[in-house]
């Protein structure tokens, strides 16, 4: 591993890579779609539809229209911003040294980082002031064009059924599910004859599958005033992020860049990486939200 200098611009790449393996298990998005690497300059995606079914053509007869469409989805990276007081000792440690702040850091850094992809991809807000972002307006779960189911207390898998039946009944497919806390700990509650029906969520629990699809746990989903609870879908074909792999890295070593004082009077320099996420949801009649009314 490289020894982070005041020269050095990039996070070493092992890190990059170990980052981002990690915020694949605190991010709902990450964990229930998979992610694919994304250029610098961004990326559109083609998604194709095709309605209607194939036609038999009798010899002699003109062949049919068919319907397909094609549209552009735009995948464009944005820039988080993750920071880190330090001893100003850092800058002047070994290699072997500087291990221990960097993983502690990279920690830091992959929990913020997934935190950030579902925050801002789930409700268009920016994960520090919770207020809503112009660029977002057509790129987050909680848009217009995302039909609600409105929740019905201990109800809720019957909730779940209504919503997947509204995308399988249009020959949508369901490959995963979403759920705030509060949702799963209904769910754990719902008994039938006194017999608990979904015991896997009791007690806090985080199961890697719910009836087949790949489900989680996340505070996430229903962050900040949202009213989500709950989000399913065709989270592995019609969504869609990634990470461009250079993660710029600065040492500050001087001012009071984070508004905890200033750095030279506590011995302290700032180590700030900026990661660059790119997400698009390729279809959004392919998920359904379930929210409080």
């Amino acid at each position: 591993m490289s020894t982070i200098t005041k020269s050095t611009n990039l996070f070493p790449a092992e890190l990059v890579t170990e980052v981002f393996s990690k915020a694949k298990g605190h991010s709902s998005l990450a964990k229930l779609s998979g992610q694919t690497p994304i250029p610098f300059a961004g990326m559109t995606e083609m998604t194709f539809a095709m309605d209607g079914e194939a036609s038999i053509v009798g010899e002699g007869e003109n062949k049919p229209a068919g319907d397909a469409s094609f549209k552009p989805v735009t995948i464009a990276p944005m820039k988080f911003i993750y920071q880190h007081r330090l001893t100003d000792e850092f800058v002047n440690m070994s290699e072997e040294q500087q291990l221990p702040y960097l993983q502690a850091f990279a920690d830091g850094f992959s929990a913020k980082i997934a935190r950030a992809l579902d925050i801002s991809a789930f409700h268009g807000v920016n994960p520090a002031t919770k207020t809503a972002v112009t660029s977002l307006a057509t790129k987050n779960f909680d848009m217009a064009s995302i039909t609600t189911v409105t929740t019905t207390a201990g109800k809720e898998d019957e909730d779940i059924d209504t919503a997947v039946q509204a995308i399988t009944g249009e020959d949508g497919v369901v490959t995963g599910i979403a759920m705030a806390p509060a949702f799963s700990a209904a769910l754990s509650k719902i008994k039938v004859n006194g017999v608990v029906q979904y015991p896997e969520f009791r007690f806090g629990q985080n199961p890697e599958a719910f009836y087949g699809m790949a489900s989680d746990v996340n505070n996430t989903v229903s962050f900040g005033t949202s009213k989500d609870l709950a989000i399913v879908g065709d989270f592995q074909n019609a969504f869609k992020w990634g990470y461009a792999e250079n993660v710029p890295c600065e040492i500050i070593e001087y001012g009071d860049p984070d508004g905890q004082g200033d750095l030279k009077r506590t011995n302290q320099i700032v180590l700030r990486a900026e990661a660059y996420i790119g997400w698009g949801i390729l279809d959004t009649a392919s998920f359904k939200k379930i929210a409080k009314a």
